[in-house]
């Protein structure tokens, strides 16, 4: 017999009080780069998305910035807690996202994934999102000996319409 526990999760705005809560979503920097965004999401250019438990932590993020693309909603910075992959939660986010950029009156939506990431391009597919280029990306991200580094990658654009 397999049982299993279910938890109610929300999802709302990520705010500031979060942030020392959010260091599984990537190093230092990349909390500290969650700040600015908050800033961005204040200014109305983007949502950042929070999905929490009944106790109010974050356990998946994502961002949705309405800049990019005229008519489109771009979905960035998705990620679940480690511990929680394949539960559906990424899903339970991108479809949040999907829902916030329609309410905004805008048509599609739109993100791209790393080539080296298959798991959440499968998802993503099966989500109705369908390949319509693609374009190099590049951040920069702390390193093991703590210099900073720039991380290059190719990425799959992905679309669906809402």
């Amino acid at each position: 017999m397999t049982t299993g526990i279910r938890i109610g999760l929300t999802v709302r705005a990520l705010t500031e009080a979060d942030l020392p809560s959010c260091g599984w979503s990537g190093d230092a920097m990349h909390v500290r780069q969650l700040a600015d965004q908050l800033r961005r999401m204040a200014d109305g250019e983007i949502d950042y998305l929070a999905v929490c438990t009944p106790a109010d932590l974050p356990v998946a993020l994502g961002g949705i910035d309405y800049t990019v693309r005229p008519g489109a909603g771009t979905l960035w910075q998705l990620g679940v807690h480690p511990a929680l992959r394949s539960c559906g939660i990424g899903t339970f986010l991108v479809r949040s996202a999907e829902h916030r950029i329609a309410t905004r009156g805008l048509t599609r939506a739109e993100l791209g994934v790393e080539d080296d990431n298959p798991r959440a391009r499968a998802l993503y597919e099966r989500l109705g999102y369908r390949a319509y280029g693609r374009e190099p990306d590049s951040w920069d991200v702390v390193a093991a000996d703590g210099s900073i580094r720039r991380h290059e990658t190719m990425c799959t654009l992905l679309r669906k319409e809402l």
